[in-house]
C-alpha cells in the first residue's frame, strides 16, 4: 500500500517535469528564432501545468516539493521561454533578422529595447512568489496568471509562423507595440487586479457565468478570425476582469 501511495506522490511531479522540459525546449527554439516550435512547446507546457494540478487533486498527492517544483517549472516555461521569444521578435523588429547575440550590432537604446524582455521572467518570479504566499488566491487570482502571459506571446509566435496577413505581421513586429505589451503584461502580473480562474465548478450556469461567457467569446473569435484570434483570448480575459472589477 505504501508503494502505491509513493507512486501517487510522483505522478504530479513527473507531469511537472514534463512542463519544465517543454519550457526548456521552448527557450532553446525561441533563442534560435524558431518561434512556431517555441510557441508549441509553451502551449504543451501549459497543458502539463494544468494536468499536474489535476493529478494532484485526483490522487490527493499534495506536497511542498510539488508546489516548489511547479513554481520553478512555471518560471522557465512561462517566464523565461516567452522572454526568449520576445528577444527574437525584437531582433526581427529592429534588424529584420535573427542572429547570435555576439554578432548583433546595436545602439545603446536598441540594447535597452532587447534586454527589456528580462522584465518578463522578473515579473513572473514575483507573481509566482506572491501566489505561493497569498492565501487570498485559492479560487481566483490577483494579477495576471503567468501562463496567460506566456500564451499571449506564444500566440504571436504562431501567427508570425503560420499567418499570411502582412498587416498583422507588421503590427506584431513593431518595437513599440512589443515594448508596450511587455510593460502592460508585466504590470498586470504584479498588480492586485482580481482575475477569474478557468476552473469550472461543475457544469451548472450558476457560479460559472463568467467562465461560460469567456468560452463563448473565445469560440466566436476563433470561428471568425482563426489563428489571428489567439492573442485576443488573453486580451478578452483581461478586459472581462477589468469590467468585472468596475461593476463590483
Amino acid at each position: 500500500m505504501r508503494r502505491v501511495s509513493e507512486l501517487f506522490f510522483w505522478v504530479p511531479n513527473f507531469i511537472t517535469s514534463l512542463n519544465l522540459a517543454a519550457g526548456s525546449l521552448a527557450v532553446f527554439f525561441g533563442i534560435e528564432g524558431q518561434l512556431g516550435w517555441a510557441a508549441i512547446f509553451i502551449l504543451a507546457a501549459s497543458v502539463f501545468d494544468f494536468l499536474d494540478g489535476l493529478a494532484a487533486r485526483l490522487l490527493r498527492s499534495y506536497s511542498d516539493i510539488g508546489k516548489q517544483m511547479d513554481s520553478l517549472a512555471d518560471l522557465v516555461s512561462f517566464g523565461l521561454a516567452p522572454a526568449a521569444m520576445l528577444f527574437t521578435m525584437l531582433e526581427l523588429a529592429l534588424f529584420g533578422t535573427n542572429q547570435p547575440i555576439f554578432e548583433i550590432e546595436a545602439t545603446f537604446m536598441q540594447w535597452v529595447f532587447l534586454f527589456s524582455v528580462l522584465l518578463v521572467p522578473i515579473a513572473g518570479a514575483f507573481r509566482l512568489a506572491k501566489f505561493n504566499l497569498d492565501t487570498r488566491q485559492t479560487e481566483s487570482f490577483l494579477g495576471l496568471p503567468i501562463p496567460a502571459n506566456a500564451i499571449f506571446y506564444a500566440s504571436l509566435g504562431l501567427i508570425l509562423e503560420l499567418g499570411t496577413n502582412s498587416v498583422v505581421t507588421n503590427i506584431i513586429l513593431n518595437r513599440f507595440n512589443l515594448l508596450t505589451a511587455v510593460a502592460l503584461l508585466c504590470a498586470l502580473m504584479i498588480s492586485e487586479l482580481p482575475m477569474f480562474s478557468l476552473k469550472f465548478k461543475g457544469l451548472k450556469w450558476q457560479g460559472n457565468q463568467i467562465r461560460y461567457i469567456f468560452v463563448a467569446i473565445c469560440a466566436l473569435l476563433l470561428a471568425t478570425l482563426q489563428i489571428y484570434a489567439l492573442p485576443l483570448f488573453i486580451v478578452g480575459y483581461i478586459l472581462i476582469a477589468l469590467v468585472q472589477k468596475l461593476v463590483d
